[in-house]
C-alpha cells in the first residue's frame, strides 16, 4: 500500500455530459436538476461539473445524471476522472455527514457502453491490480474487450456502475491514492438497437 499519499475518504469526480442534441443546455441542466446531490458538493463550470463526497453517493450521483440525460432516447456520452486520495485534496468534511445509503434509486433498464483505465498511483504492482479488476469484470457478467490504453465495460446502467464503484473500492483498499478514467456512452447508433 502507498502510505504517502492521502487518507481522506473524499471521492471526486469531475466529468464532461456531452449530449448529442442541439438542446445539450436544457439536457444538461435538466439531468442536474433532476438528481437528489443532498450527499455531495458540486460545482459546474464552463467545461465540467465536480462532485466530492463519499463513494456511495459519488457513484449514485453520476450514474442518475447519465441516466436522466440519456432518458429520452437521446445519444449521450459522459468521460470524466474518479478520484481518491490526492495529496493536494481537501478533506470536505460537511459531505461526510451525509446518511450513508444512496439517496437515487435504482435507474431504468437501459444499456451503456463503456470504457475505463485504472490507475493505483504509486503501487509497485499495479498491473496485478489492473488485472485482478478486469477479472472480476469478466465474473460480473459485464466485460465487454480489451483495447489499447483502455479495457470495454458494457451491461445495463446499474449493473455497469456496481462494477465501477466495487471496482474502484476494492483497488482503494489495496492503495490509498486511485484514479480511474472512464468514458459512457448510451443510445449511440453503433449499439445496434441495444437502447434498453
Amino acid at each position: 500500500m502507498n502510505e504517502s499519499c492521502g487518507t481522506s475518504p473524499i471521492v471526486g469526480f469531475r466529468f464532461t455530459l456531452s449530449p448529442m442534441t442541439d438542446d445539450f443546455v436544457g439536457t444538461i441542466k435538466g439531468a442536474l436538476k433532476g438528481t437528489n446531490m443532498t450527499g455531495v458538493w458540486r460545482h459546474t463550470d464552463d467545461v465540467s461539473t465536480v462532485i466530492r463526497g463519499r463513494a456511495e453517493h459519488v457513484f449514485d450521483v453520476a450514474r442518475t445524471v447519465l441516466s436522466l440525460a440519456s432518458e429520452e432516447g437521446r445519444h449521450v456520452s459522459m468521460s470524466g476522472t474518479f478520484s481518491v486520495g490526492c495529496p493536494g485534496d481537501s478533506a470536505g468534511d460537511e459531505v461526510l455527514e451525509a446518511p450513508p445509503q444512496p439517496l437515487n434509486g435504482i435507474s431504468r433498464e437501459q444499456y451503456v457502453s463503456s470504457q475505463f483505465a485504472l490507475y493505483p498511483m504509486g503501487a509497485e504492482n499495479y498491473m496485478d491490480l489492473i488485472y485482478d479488476e478486469i477479472e472480476q469484470a469478466k465474473q460480473a457478467g459485464v466485460y465487454n474487450d480489451s483495447m489499447h490504453y483502455a479495457s470495454g465495460i458494457h451491461g445495463n446502467l446499474d449493473d455497469v456502475f456496481s462494477y465501477y464503484e466495487s471496482a474502484f473500492n476494492r483497488t482503494r483498499e489495496k492503495n490509498r491514492h486511485v484514479v480511474m478514467t472512464v468514458t459512457f456512452s448510451v443510445n449511440s447508433p453503433s449499439h445496434g438497437g441495444q437502447h434498453a
